[in-house]
């Protein structure tokens, strides 16, 4: 999703627990919705790049810059993010 001019990505983990990204690949700034998700990593789906979407850990060529992750959390069913 959109805010302030900025990309940002958002998972639910098997144990369903939340977790937010910038939305963009730190390679060439392809939107990663459209990337597949694996555990807990998010392959970018243009050069298959691979993140980790819990720490936004570079994991797998040819992404070498970690994604700048956000805190989450819960609220009456809303999910908040702290990006300020």
């Amino acid at each position: 999703f959109h805010h302030g001019g900025r990309t940002f990505a958002i998972y639910r983990s098997p144990d369903d627990e939340y977790f937010a990204t910038d939305g963009l690949c730190t390679h060439e700034k392809v939107h990663l919705a459209d990337g597949l998700v694996m555990d807990d990593i998010i392959e970018c789906p243009k050069h298959n790049g691979r993140f980790s979407y819990k720490t936004g850990a570079a994991r797998g060529a040819p992404v070498c810059v970690n994604l700048r992750t956000y805190p989450v959390k819960l609220d009456a069913g809303k999910i908040l993010i702290q990006i300020g």
